[in-house]
């Protein structure tokens, strides 16, 4: 399978220069926040794809004219054929905004989202706006990662975690591909990025399994 994903800047390749060609052999986009519903619905029509997305903390106009004709993941689990996506966006709170959250707030939402995590077996792509703390974060308020995504990947190891916010431009702190403890390979989407998925190495857990791994602690 292959997946687009996108983040935080329009790809000038994909926006500016569009042709149709350069969606050929895409079977899913994903947006990891902080882009404009204009440029989702434009990929969501040319593509004939699905286009999946968590907001940004620069996403507030969401709320009143959320990308139509694309699906919000936040806090549940999509499956896509075999793939299963669980989704968080926003990022740590350093002002007033619907998508900004504390540490504690964040835990809180994935807290919620357990019976889903539970229901499906697992998951085998975290597709967030904000990095875990400590892979691919930066060390201001605005771009430090959430401590609560790493016990995350630690209790449920997906095969990937996909994530924005940090961009290129910031100079030598940004890390395009990172590998975690629990063997998830952490990709910074910003701009784009394409990911290539082979069948089989996912991993599945049995909902009593899980249930012991994520209650009453994560």
């Amino acid at each position: 399978m292959r997946i687009l994903v996108i983040a935080d800047e329009e790809s000038k390749y994909l926006w500016d220069y569009f042709t149709p060609d350069k969606l050929d052999g895409i079977d899913l986009i994903i947006s990891c926040g902080d882009l404009r519903a204009e440029y989702l619905e434009f990929l969501v029509t040319m593509g004939r794809v699905p286009v999946l997305y968590v907001p940004g903390n620069h996403d507030s106009r969401y709320e009143k004219r959320p990308p139509e004709g694309c699906e919000l993941l936040d806090g549940k689990v999509y499956k896509y054929k075999d793939l299963r996506i669980l989704g968080f966006g926003g990022s740590m709170r350093y002002g007033i905004g619907p998508y900004m959250y504390t540490e504690k707030e964040m835990l809180k939402r994935i807290k919620k989202s357990r019976r889903s995590i539970v229901r499906n077996g697992g998951f085998d792509l975290l597709v967030t706006h904000s990095p875990a703390r400590g892979y691919g974060d930066l060390e201001d308020i605005p771009h430090k990662g959430f401590e609560c995504f790493n016990r995350l990947l630690e209790k449920c190891r997906p095969k990937y975690m996909l994530h924005g916010h940090v961009h290129a431009t910031y100079g030598s702190r940004f890390k395009r591909v990172l590998r975690h403890p629990s063997g998830t390979t952490i990709i910074n989407c910003y701009d784009k990025y394409i990911l290539d998925i082979e069948p089989g190495g996912e991993t599945t857990f049995s909902r009593k399994e899980l249930f012991r791994q994520l209650y009453p602690k994560i």
